[in-house]
């Protein structure tokens, strides 16, 4: 089974809460290995009011929510029983499984959002040094512990005040050395 978009249909003005809910749902039900991503689609817009510019996101499909996941039939349980779900888009209703968003239209959605989808090459393998390149470690160097393939991370120790530091970071976050 592949991991694909789906479009989730919330209660209007509960998107924020559907993605906290659904998150926190994940992570206590242990479905980290079937639910991936979830994104409110949103563009950043400037607004001029009394001569003054006021930057705020609008939600480009409100009442809406796009959920990574590889759909089964507990990952389609736990998605269509998260508080504010009203249900899932492409779905005919009477328990039929949705169709997922073409690859196209997630690739259109998340470039509107100034986003990419990730590509998921790697250079490195276990036991390589890395380097970070951003974050409160970038330049620090350390060694390629694991690569977790499905989630396009890599976990890293760092050699840190002599003392070893174990850091999960995303594949484009770290350059092999």
């Amino acid at each position: 089974m592949e991991k694909n978009w789906y479009v989730v249909h919330t209660y209007s003005g509960y998107e924020n809460k559907v993605k906290a809910n659904l998150e926190k749902r994940v992570e206590t039900m242990g479905m980290q290995d079937k639910i991936f991503r979830v994104i409110i689609p949103e563009q950043q817009e400037t607004e001029v009011k009394d001569g003054r510019k006021k930057e705020y996101m609008r939600k480009t499909f409100p009442g809406y929510v796009l959920v990574e996941l590889i759909m089964t039939d507990d990952a389609w349980y736990v998605v269509r029983n998260t508080p504010g779900v009203t249900g899932f888009i492409g779905s005919s209703g009477g328990g039929v499984k949705p169709t997922p968003l073409l690859p196209e239209e997630v690739e259109f959605i998340l470039k509107q959002m100034g986003m990419q989808e990730k590509s998921l090459e790697i250079d490195f393998a276990i036991g390589d040094l890395v380097e970070v390149l951003e974050g409160p470690f970038a330049h620090f160097q350390g060694k390629v512990e694991e690569i977790v393939a499905d989630k396009g991370k890599v976990k890293v120790t760092i050699d840190m005040f002599g003392r070893e530091t174990k850091m999960e970071l995303d594949y484009d976050q770290v350059l092999k050395v």
